[in-house]
C-alpha cells in the first residue's frame, strides 16, 4: 500500500457532500445483488463509483456520485470505478461478477497498490473479480505547480506546467 495504506481526499473541497441516498455498504454478496437489482437498465451497464472504507468494506454509489461523498469525507483504502456483469454460466455460483475495475478517482488519486484492499473487500463477499485492475490509472502530483495529473503512455510530465513528475506516488507528501 501507500506509506500509510490510506488515501486522504485531495480534491475540491466544494465536492464534499453527504453520502448519496442510494449508496450501499456491501456487507454480503446478497446485499450487492439486491442493490444491483434496484438499478435501472441503463445504469447497470455504466461503471459505479466505489470506495473501500477504513473498515475494509466496499461502498457503491451511482457513477455520478463523488467518491468523497461515498466515503462520508473519510480517508479510504481504495477508490475508483467498477462495472458488474451477469455470470449465468453457473461458474462461481452465477450472479454478478466484476467485469471492469479501476482506481480512477481524481479526488483520492489512489496508487495502484490499493488493489490489495479492493481484492480483499470483494473476496470477503465472494464476488468474482479480475486478478488486478482492468483499467489502472497512474496519478502523480506535480512538485512545481501542485496539479493532480494522470500519467499516460509512461509520460511523467505535468499537463499544466511541463515539469517532470516523480516516478513514485507522491500524494502523501505535504
Amino acid at each position: 500500500m501507500s506509506r500509510t495504506g490510506r488515501f486522504r481526499y485531495v480534491g475540491d473541497a466544494a465536492l464534499r457532500r453527504p453520502p448519496p441516498a442510494d449508496m450501499v455498504v456491501v456487507r454480503s454478496r446478497a446485499a450487492l445483488e439486491a442493490w444491483l437489482a434496484t438499478r435501472d437498465r441503463t445504469e447497470i451497464f455504466e461503471p459505479f463509483t466505489y470506495v473501500v472504507d477504513l473498515t475494509g468494506l466496499l461502498r457503491l454509489a451511482p457513477r455520478r456520485s463523488e467518491h468523497v461523498a461515498a466515503a462520508e469525507g473519510d480517508e479510504v483504502l481504495a477508490a475508483g470505478e467498477v462495472t458488474f456483469g451477469r455470470d449465468d454460466s453457473g461458474r462461481d455460483g452465477g450472479g454478478w461478477s466484476v467485469t471492469e475495475i479501476s482506481n480512477h478517482s481524481s479526488g483520492y488519486c489512489p496508487d495502484l497498490d490499493c488493489w490489495e484492499a479492493v481484492a480483499i473487500a470483494l473476496d470477503r463477499v465472494r464476488v468474482p473479480r479480475p486478478r488486478s485492475f482492468t483499467n489502472p490509472v497512474v496519478f502523480r502530483r506535480c512538485p512545481v505547480c501542485d496539479e493532480r495529473n494522470i500519467v499516460r503512455d509512461d509520460d511523467y510530465v505535468c499537463a499544466l506546467c511541463d515539469a517532470r513528475l516523480p516516478r513514485q506516488w507522491n500524494f502523501d507528501e505535504d
